[in-house]
């Protein structure tokens, strides 16, 4: 179990800092409709005071203690905060007759929440704005919380959002949906109990509401730097920042506020450049990059900076001192691992010989609660070199299974191996004992013994482990060694995610779930007629590979007229659906069914843990 030795326990600012301008705590549970809790901070609230137990880093401890405040905060004039409502902060900034909320949180019912909580104390003003800091769930997720789409349709509600929010938004929770969501179970700890054995909180946040998840596509577009809005006599200066902590993200500035929105490239935690569920590998060159030109362009005009996650900082020198740390930390990173690189290091190497400045080891905010030093740094290294470390001994493994079973032969069979590995969990060396296990539970699953030491080697990791995705990570692995696969908990694919898809969108959905082997032998040209985007799309499936191009002339064997409504259908696989919601077909109708035929969703109850 880690100690308190060597961390900032004597620097208390932030607990002055999180409690600052609470107007009123809230409500700890949020339902939906039918009654179901999509929300519980109070589940961790009620654990999270006093010293840290054994079973928890005192670090994380301090973290969550931190991050499960919830509540109304005032920021400054005119601008509030309802934070603990989701793993997200909802900001609401008054105008001169209504309210611009900024990131409505993942789910409809915490964002309506929200929003009554500030209503409860600020009156019931209306929603003239909506602002999406970048294209993550927990930034858009709850926005039919707050408006609806008629609102928007009548030109009531504007939706403001960075350059590609939409796609990206879209194409990060389809096209690997499945297997980020059924990762991300395991990342957030989604399936655990919480309390001081189980989940803690993530780090960032505590973990992701369950509520609807819902989706308006923005009216109002940021594409420059420098590029100013005024809404309802709000005044806002933006900054692009893309390729950071999301492919399309913005920040910015209220110059009668003083106020500098982050977005989410300046939280109190050391944040990924590559997520345990999966994304694209994110520039910390670039991020730091950014920052630079943020404490440049605002920080030295500014009396608060806040976040969509985590609490505000206040005070000018105090601002610019905050987004320097944040910068420098990624910018270390980046350097260090490019320069360890060209000395011909490979990334877990790197990993093990980084360490941090004193002075960033020694400011809480650089902490890795949900990034950590150590996977971020092979992230770079993927992000420049790829999987791939240049040792032809490693250049074509067996898969695990199969590497698996010819370790635990040489290493003299499971037994023996099950016996080395409880030595090395009595002596502490528990890194060893997870690599060799594994080895084990991956050539003979129903070895119980095995998967028994395994989820107690995993249990104790969790317990050491400063960040809380690792924590999390690892007490969900013992968890499915002892209980089995609890699957996926939450889902990010909604009807309105779906319903945004464009046609490229939906035909690339469509490509990813061909399965290739069983469609070599299918040769098939379909015309997609589509009136309410008033184009088409020829598709063609061949080799496996199914390609479209748009208003394409050449000959088909069918031709579908689909509107809106059948698309939302035909991305779910609901062939029925599409009929009974206006898919209409000339020609040759069975191409239509062999093409779904050959189509794999993905299986959201896949195994990580076992083979």
């Amino acid at each position: 179990m880690a100690d308190r030795a060597g961390l900032p326990f004597e620097d208390t600012a932030d607990f002055e800092d999180v409690e600052r301008g609470l107007v009123d705590a809230g409500e700890p549970v949020i339902r939906n409709e039918a009654g179901e809790v999509v929300w519980d901070n109070g589940s961790y609230s009620s654990f999270l005071t006093g010293d840290a137990p054994d079973s928890v880093h005192p670090s994380l401890w301090r973290q969550s203690t931190l991050a499960a405040k919830q509540g109304l905060f005032e920021v400054t004039d005119g601008i509030y905060q309802v934070r603990g409502y989701d793993l997200s902060n909802m900001s609401v900034i008054e105008g001169d007759t209504g309210i611009i909320v900024i990131d409505p949180l993942i789910s409809a019912e915490t964002a309506a929440a929200a929003l009554a909580l500030y209503r409860k104390h600020r009156g019931d003003r209306p929603v003239v704005a909506v602002i999406h800091t970048h294209s993550h769930v927990d930034h858009f997720g709850g926005v039919k919380g707050v408006v609806s789409q008629d609102d928007v349709d009548a030109g009531g509600v504007q939706i403001i959002a960075p350059e590609g929010f939409v796609e990206h938004a879209i194409s990060e929770n389809v096209y690997a949906g499945t297997a980020m969501a059924r990762r991300a179970g395991y990342m957030y700890g989604a399936a655990l109990a919480r309390g001081p054995r189980g989940g803690v909180g993530a780090g960032l946040g505590q973990t992701t509401s369950t509520g609807s998840i819902t989706l308006i596509a923005p009216t109002v577009t940021i594409t420059t730097t420098g590029q100013e809005l005024t809404v309802d006599g709000v005044r806002m200066v933006f900054q692009m920042a893309p390729g950071t902590e999301a492919p399309a993200e913005m920040h910015f500035y209220f110059p009668d506020q003083r106020a500098l929105c982050m977005a989410e490239n300046a939280t109190h935690t050391l944040h990924n450049l590559l997520t345990l569920r999966g994304a694209l590998v994110r520039d910390p060159h670039i991020w730091a990059h950014y920052l630079t030109e943020a404490i440049e362009m605002f920080a030295g005009r500014s009396d608060v900076v806040f976040a969509s996650h985590h609490w505000p900082t206040w005070g000018t020198a105090n601002i610019i001192e905050f987004l320097s740390m944040q910068r420098d930390l990624y910018a270390y990173l980046h350097d260090q691992t490019l320069r360890l690189l060209n000395q011909g290091y490979t990334g877990s190497e790197i990993a093990e010989m980084i360490e941090l400045p004193p002075a960033l080891e020694q400011t809480w905010c650089t902490h890795g609660y949900y990034g950590s030093v150590s996977h971020n740094v092979k992230a770079i290294y993927q992000r420049y070199m790829g999987w791939y470390d240049g040792n032809p001994a490693r250049l074509w493994q067996h898969p695990p299974r199969e590497k698996a079973k010819r370790y635990v032969e040489f290493m003299g069979g499971a037994d023996e191996v099950v016996a080395k590995a409880r030595r090395s969990f009595e002596e502490g060396d528990l890194r060893w004992a997870a690599e060799v296990l594994d080895h084990v539970v991956f050539a003979d699953p129903g070895h119980a013994a095995a998967k028994s030491l395994l989820a107690d080697v995993f249990t104790q990791l969790g317990y050491g482990s400063e960040n809380g995705t690792w924590r999390c990570e690892f007490l969900a692995g013992a968890m499915e060694l002892r209980t089995g696969n609890f699957g996926t908990p939450t889902t990010t694919v909604s009807a309105d995610i779906v319903a945004n898809l464009s046609p490229e969108m939906l035909f690339d959905a469509l490509a990813v779930q061909v399965n290739g082997p069983e469609a070599w032998d299918l040769d098939l040209a379909i015309r997609w007629d589509l009136p309410d985007h008033g184009t088409s799309y020829r598709t063609t499936l061949h080799n496996g590979v199914l390609t479209y191009v748009k208003d394409s002339d050449k000959p088909v064997g069918l031709t579908l007229t689909v509107p809106a409504a059948a698309v939302i259908a035909l991305a779910t696989g609901n062939l029925d659906a599409a009929r009974g919601n206006g898919l209409t077909a000339e020609g040759d109708e069975s191409q239509l069914g062999s093409l779904f035929s050959v189509l794999q969703p993905g299986d959201r109850g896949f195994n990580i843990v076992e083979p």
